[in-house]
């Protein structure tokens, strides 16, 4: 079960374009954030400004947790994702690199944009994840550290 789970995850990482990112800030507020993502495996990297609010979050508690999800009306149908795991800032340039292939691959928008010397790559790496399918039965729910 382990092998197919990982491989459900995968691929649903791979099919889905948005995540809800939860951060805490230095104050202990937590904080949600739309973020468009890809994924290597099970691994999820985001593009986003240097400066941002969940950029500060992630330096001062890398601990983070977000969801991938199906906006569908239909209870018993629901799929979903939902993953724990730490954040880390991406240092190395050929992960940055190759990552960024991906991205312009998965998001041709992309491509057209000048590059911008304040974006940095955050770099997720589950901790556990809950695979949600209630087509299965509801409020079915596999779960899998890593």
């Amino acid at each position: 079960m382990t092998k197919g789970l990982k491989s459900k995850i995968c691929e649903y990482l791979a099919n889905h374009y948005y995540l809800n990112l939860a951060t805490i800030s230095p104050e202990g507020r937590p904080m949600a954030h739309t973020m468009a993502y890809v994924s290597e495996s099970e691994i999820v990297y985001l593009a986003t400004n240097k400066n941002t609010r969940k950029v500060q979050n992630i330096m001062q508690n890398p601990q983070v947790a977000f969801t991938v999800d199906e906006d569908d009306p239909d209870w018993f149908n629901m799929q979903a994702l939902q993953v724990e795991g730490k954040a880390s800032i991406v240092a190395d340039e050929n992960e940055m690199r190759e990552v960024g292939e991906i991205m312009a691959a998965k998001f041709p928008v992309i491509a057209d944009l000048p590059p911008d010397p304040d974006t940095i790559m955050i770099k997720i790496e589950p901790e556990t994840v809950y695979y949600l399918d209630y087509s299965i039965e509801f409020g079915h729910r596999d779960n899998i550290t890593y």
